[in-house]
């Protein structure tokens, strides 16, 4: 899955059945810790939703119960529901303008599952998506006690640890999202250091989208 935004997704996105790419490296990172026979909770977000089905596959086929809640900002950019419903005990589905499911935020209606209601309480949560949205969710399970795990993906650059773009800062140690992680301990992870973290190349994300529009066809 992928979502088109800058310049090399675009590119992606450009090609047909058949095309190639050079390479695909994968997967990254550590395996995701979650304790077995809970009740797992698992948040997305836009991109993150893809991620968060195979980790839902994997906690469903261990026995876990799952809950997958999934946001956007209409119904027409809700992705996964079906495969998600497949996997998952229960899928919760919140859009902005209520044109699908639960009328708000993902935060609103996990906010109503940790006080019990639908598929109850977590055990567990985990939050795959925009880094806003992971914070929101970090800071609502912080005072319940909620153990809780984010990816902190959208760093990643390289994905082998030696450009340092992913660098985050967890507990007050300073780790690499592609090696180390890409899921940390939600409320051990420094959100201000890691929002400042990915505006750090705007400017050439916004240079390179505009040499591709130059060099399109029939480009002024």
């Amino acid at each position: 899955m992928v979502q088109e935004v800058g310049a090399t997704t675009k590119r992606l996105c450009a090609l047909g059945s058949g095309d190639e790419i050079l390479d695909v490296v994968g997967p990254l990172g550590t395996p995701v810790a979650i304790p077995a026979g809970g009740h797992v909770v698992g948040v997305g977000g836009g991109f993150g939703t893809a991620a968060l089905l195979c980790l839902m596959r994997e906690l469903s086929a261990r026995g876990d119960r799952t809950t997958a809640v999934l946001g956007a900002r209409t119904k027409d950019l809700l992705i996964l529901e079906d495969e998600l419903r497949a996997a998952c005990t229960d899928v919760e589905i919140c859009t902005d303008d209520g044109s699908a499911g639960f009328h708000g935020f993902v935060t609103q209606r996990l906010e109503q599952l940790v006080a019990g209601d639908g598929p109850g309480r977590p055990d567990h949560v985990i939050a795959i998506g925009p880094m806003v949205m992971m914070r929101a969710v970090a800071e609502l399970t912080r005072p319940h006690g909620i153990h809780t795990l984010v990816s902190m993906d959208p760093l990643m650059i390289d994905g082998t640890g030696m450009c340092g773009g992913c660098r985050v800062l967890v507990g007050g140690r300073s780790l690499f999202a592609c090696v180390d992680g890409p899921v940390f301990d939600a409320h051990a992870v420094d959100f201000a250091v890691a929002m400042r973290r990915t505006k750090a190349y705007a400017r050439e994300e916004k240079v390179a989208l505009e040499r591709l529009a130059c060099a399109a066809p029939g480009a002024a």
